[in-house]
C-alpha cells in the first residue's frame, strides 16, 4: 500500500448563505428546484426556527439558519456549516472565471 498526500482540485461552486428567514428559504428552495433538486421548508419540529430539508446523494440533510447551501460538482445540493465552509471555500474575484463545475457538466 502506498500512502501519499493529496490536494483538492480547485473548482468553482455556487453557494448561498441562508439567513434563516422564510423569504430567503423560499428563494433557496426555488433555486434548488430550478436545478432539478428537491428541498422543502420545515417549521416547528421541536424548534423555534425553521429548517430546509434537502434531498442529497446521501439522503435527506437539514440546513439550519446560518448554514451555506452548496451546489456540488454534479449539480447536487447539500448544506454546509459555516466553519467548514470558511475552511474550504473563498469567494471568487470578479475577474476570475466563474463557470461552476455543475455548469460545465451540464
Amino acid at each position: 500500500m502506498k500512502v501519499g498526500k493529496f490536494r483538492s482540485k480547485p473548482v468553482v461552486i455556487n453557494a448561498a448563505l441562508w439567513d434563516g428567514s422564510i423569504a430567503d428559504a423560499t428563494a433557496i428552495i426555488d433555486y434548488i428546484l430550478k436545478w432539478n433538486g428537491t428541498a422543502r421548508f420545515r417549521y416547528g419540529f421541536e424548534r423555534e426556527d425553521g429548517l430546509i430539508a434537502i434531498d442529497t446523494l446521501e439522503g435527506t440533510m437539514e440546513a439550519s439558519p446560518g448554514d451555506w447551501i452548496i451546489q456540488g460538482t454534479r449539480g447536487e445540493f447539500y448544506p454546509c456549516k459555516p466553519d467548514v465552509f470558511a475552511t474550504k471555500y473563498e469567494e471568487v474575484d470578479d475577474g476570475e472565471d466563474r463557470t461552476t463545475a455543475a455548469e460545465q457538466a451540464g
